[in-house]
């Protein structure tokens, strides 16, 4: 297996590790404020500005279902946070870099034709460059070239929300270290809803009580000569042997929210009979298939997009690597629901299992155990 060159390829400093590849540079000075014509450009200093205040997931900021105004600029803010965070029952760490100290980042929520105003900070105590890159946005690889921040450093960027749907952020510096910041945490979701709201595929109103936010993330954590996940003092640390294992395409783990478990127990989601749920997946890496265990996808947008019709009464949902989708469910039944990766190798062995803890009353017309188990009749 080869080896990363920390000497000549990739230095742990500020400016060399860190650098943005030509293709960044370029599609900065390719920046043009010319709107296209079907996405007529507003005077954004006559619009509403409101200060959006994230929450860590599974949950997403206040918002309105259907916009009850006209566009306005979004405010929000992400800080940037290089901290050592456990990820299994057994203390496995790994350094993440973390949006608002949370893996995944968190939520932001618009509807079309909003513009969203970002105010990137980078910690000073961070070691490492970051910028981001909104799957929502247009132009700028997504942003990415306009918001590259070294430590103590931030930026300002807005762009407009002209894409109606459930997208990924991720952190994009350029070469391999797109995909390292990626799998130590470095993604989140935005959500732009349509200004009237989800419909079915003829145009019905489509309305959830709950909305949880699910943070797919697989991690790549060495091990040392005896088998044991290896810690690390500092960030940046573990590149050269976090980017052998990362060649393999063999994580170590898949998680949901930051941690084997961090979805379960007391920490559960929560619901009750009636309620109507609105899921919505992440994966910034690698593909996936949710599937919630006694329930079903009433409806799905597999593809994560509101202008597509939703899919209806689905088992299974396909989440492709780079994306995020969304599914709706109306509790029936009171329980334990498992909503799990149903690759169940990685759900049941490498974590990636949440539960939604549903109260209510049983129905038994939908499910009922006939008789309790007793030996075979000769």
């Amino acid at each position: 297996m080869s080896h990363f060159n920390t000497g000549n390829d990739v230095q742990l400093s500020r400016r060399n590790l860190l650098t943005f590849t030509a293709l960044t540079a370029a599609a900065a000075s390719l920046v043009s404020s010319t709107a296209l014509a079907d996405d007529a450009a507003l005077d954004v200093s006559k619009l509403p500005r409101v200060q959006q205040k994230l929450v860590a997931p599974p949950f997403l900021p206040e918002h309105e279902q259907v916009a009850t105004s006209g566009p306005k600029v979004i405010e929000v803010t992400l800080t940037i946070e290089e901290k050592k965070i456990v990820i299994d029952k057994e203390g496995t760490e790994i350094w993440a870099f973390a949006y608002n100290g949370t893996v995944p980042g968190p939520m932001i929520v618009a509807h079309e034709g909003d513009y969203v105003e970002l105010t990137l900070k980078s910690l000073a105590t961070n070691a490492m460059e970051h910028n981001i890159d909104f799957h929502a946005s247009t132009g700028a690889l997504g942003g990415g070239a306009l918001t590259k921040v070294l430590p103590g450093e931030e930026v300002v960027l807005r762009w407009k929300a002209i894409k109606p749907g459930v997208f990924v952020y991720h952190c994009a510096p350029g070469d391999v270290m797109i995909p390292y910041h990626v799998v130590h945490g470095m993604n989140g979701a935005v959500m732009v809803l349509p200004r009237d709201g989800l419909k079915d595929a003829k145009g019905n109103a489509l309305k959830y009580d709950i909305a949880y936010y699910i943070g797919e993330q697989d991690f790549y954590i060495p091990r040392d000569e005896k088998g044991a996940f290896k810690k690390y003092e500092s960030a940046g640390e573990d590149l050269p042997e976090s980017l052998d294992v990362m060649r393999g395409l063999i994580p170590t783990h898949v998680v949901f929210n930051g941690a084997a478990g961090a979805l379960t127990g007391d920490k559960a989601l929560k619901a009750k009979v009636g309620d109507t749920v609105l899921f919505i997946h992440a994966q910034a890496n690698r593909d996936s298939r949710p599937h919630l265990i006694g329930g079903h996808g009433d409806y799905v947008w597999e593809t994560g997009k509101f202008g597509n019709p939703p899919e209806v009464g689905l088992e299974t949902w396909f989440i492709r690597g780079g994306s995020a989708g969304a599914a709706l469910y109306k509790f029936r039944q009171p329980g334990i629901y498992a909503y799990v990766n149903h690759n169940l190798i990685e759900a049941v062995m490498l974590g990636a299992t949440a539960h939604v803890k549903v109260d209510g009353q049983w129905n038994d017309d939908l499910m009922m155990q006939v008789s309790k188990p007793r030996p075979i009749k000769a």
